[in-house]
């Protein structure tokens, strides 16, 4: 079994790095971390643990596979009965999962969450991340705009296609 400590800091290995995902195996476990999870290619590179407590950079990668892209583009959401500041929620876009897994916030139990209601995201603006069978991946935004609503709380088992923000594009 894979100590939880040795992924938070693969997590942030991997996000310091230039790489985009980054996979081993270990002990009989495999993992696959990805910073975009639709990303069209993988990383693979072995990886020693830490020596002594101190992440070492991650290594180049090694071959690059092209995947095929799950459908998760947002749509459009129609009309609900709450409002959003005083105007329909018609206009704002709706976010998706693209696999089922856990729902996570934030890339650590005491970190801060990736967004909140309110932030402004770009193109590529790191959202939540998905954990499916032991992997962790991160899902981006694929719009410019605010989040408005988060539908799914922290830690919370998530469907494929089930709404988890909703993004104001204007």
């Amino acid at each position: 079994m894979i100590d939880l400590d040795f992924v938070e800091s693969l997590i942030r290995a991997l996000d310091s790095s230039s790489l985009d995902s980054l996979e081993l195996e270990r002990g009989g476990t495999r993992i696959r971390l990805s910073k975009s999870p639709n990303s069209g290619s993988h990383s693979a590179a072995p990886m020693a643990p830490p020596a002594s407590g101190n992440p070492s950079p991650a290594p180049p990668p090694v071959s690059t596979v092209p995947m095929p892209e799950p459908p998760s583009a947002p749509e459009a959401v129609g009309e609900t009965p709450e409002a959003d500041q005083g105007k329909g929620e018609e206009h704002l876009v709706e976010v998706t999962s693209p696999m089922v897994g856990t729902f996570y916030r934030a890339p650590a139990p005491d970190a801060p969450a990736y967004v909140d209601v309110g932030d402004r995201v770009q193109e590529g603006t790191v959202l939540c991340i998905i954990e499916a069978m032991k992997l962790m991946n991160e899902l981006e935004s694929e719009m410019e705009g605010t989040i408005a609503r988060i539908l799914v709380e922290d830690a919370e088992p998530v469907e494929f296609g089930q709404p988890l923000f909703l993004v104001d594009p204007s």
